[in-house]
């Protein structure tokens, strides 16, 4: 297996392994939270309500997302048009980029209690994995 193969493998778990977190929290199930506005506050830094109307769309994109990366480095979806994986990866090296930097603000207390969970999670999970992700496209967009 190529490099860039294992890269989209790689990208492609987390975006579909975090879409399936999504339909878990659809069925008002919380976890690793107690309560609703817990998990918001730990995944975002801010109350969002977990309903169908607002996760939905988030399983849709991620699982899109997931595929685009995939189809870039023609582990499935061979024949499309080459600029849309290009394109659809390059967004998700952009998106994933941009939270990155967010993360990067976050760490220097900007915006984020020091004392929070979600500024705990964002130093050791959300920012390292989000800066993954961004090296990780770029290889498979590279291709």
């Amino acid at each position: 297996m190529r490099t860039y193969e294992i890269a989209a493998l790689v990208v492609a778990t987390v975006l579909f392994l975090d879409a399936l977190l999504h339909v878990y929290w659809m069925t008002g199930r919380t976890w690793p939270a107690h309560d609703v506005s817990t998990l918001s506050q730990g995944l975002l830094n801010a109350d969002v309500p977990f309903t169908p109307r607002v996760l939905a769309p988030l399983v849709l994109a991620l699982s899109g997302a997931g595929a685009t990366v995939l189809a870039q480095a023609d582990v499935i979806l061979a024949g499309l048009p080459g600029w849309l994986p290009l394109a659809g990866t390059l967004a998700v090296a952009a998106g994933a980029g941009v939270r990155a930097l967010a993360g990067v603000a976050w760490a220097f207390g900007i915006g984020a209690e020091r004392d929070s969970a979600f500024y705990r999670l964002n130093l050791v999970l959300y920012t390292p994995l989000c800066l993954l992700l961004v090296a990780a496209t770029a290889l498979v967009a590279a291709h």
